[in-house]
């Protein structure tokens, strides 16, 4: 199966860089390209691509608000792509912000072009893209810097975990993978894949990314433990 994407980056040499080396890929289709917020979201909505990759600081529309035009779109719009956020180090904060509102996770500009392929099909296979270095970092510093109370409601769907989807939750958020995980509580690798599965229902989240962002917010992760 091939998986539709569209690139959107103000610059243009990133664009034709990525859709060179994406459309040359067998199972990776370069649908279209624009070099702004406003016109990606046209672009999407008019294409329904499976993948956006969306640079965070753009003219006209940022790449946050344009992520979240096309995670929460307005009635009748039915197309929800997954959206990778094309990022640097400099701008953490919009990461942060893109997670919360839906994207799938964050691609640095500077990866190596194996792993921005790897990226394009771990997202459109509905996993979320959170690179474990890059997680312990960005969502710690900003969970710590922007502290949210832990409401009644979020305390009952966290109670609503066994002991093992709180533990396997818990090293979600601390950056470990599928793999670590398995390791770390002596489980196959389709067990802990079960669990997650079922964290995010329970939890009504869309993917791991979303479940990062619960974990920290409901006070199960505190910023700075390891």
């Amino acid at each position: 199966m091939t998986t539709r994407v569209i690139i959107v980056d103000d610059q243009a040499m990133v664009r034709a860089g990525f859709a060179a080396l994406l459309a040359a890929q067998a199972d990776i289709d370069v649908v279209g390209d624009a070099a702004d917020g406003v016109r990606g979201v046209e672009l999407s909505r008019r294409l329904h691509p499976d993948v956006v990759l969306m640079d965070v600081r753009m003219p006209e529309m940022d790449g946050l608000e344009a992520a979240r035009r096309l995670l929460d779109p307005p009635v009748g719009v039915v197309h929800r792509p997954k959206v990778l956020m094309l990022t640097t180090f400099d701008v953490d904060d919009y990461v942060y912000e893109a997670l919360r509102a839906g994207a799938s996770g964050f691609l640095l500009k500077d990866a190596p072009p194996a792993d921005l392929i790897s990226a394009v099909r771990v997202v459109a296979a509905g996993e979320a893209l959170l690179a474990p270095s890059v997680t312990r970092r960005l969502i710690a510093d900003f969970a710590r810097q922007r502290p949210e109370p832990r409401t009644d409601r979020t305390a009952l769907r966290l109670n609503g975990l066994t002991p093992r989807e709180t533990e396997v939750l818990e090293l979600i958020a601390r950056g470990l993978s599928n793999q670590e995980i398995a390791e770390r509580l002596v489980l196959a690798e389709q067990t802990v894949k079960t669990h997650i599965g079922r964290v995010l229902a329970k939890l009504e989240l869309r993917d791991r990314a979303q479940a990062v962002i619960f974990a920290y917010e409901s006070g199960l992760v505190s910023p700075g433990e390891r």
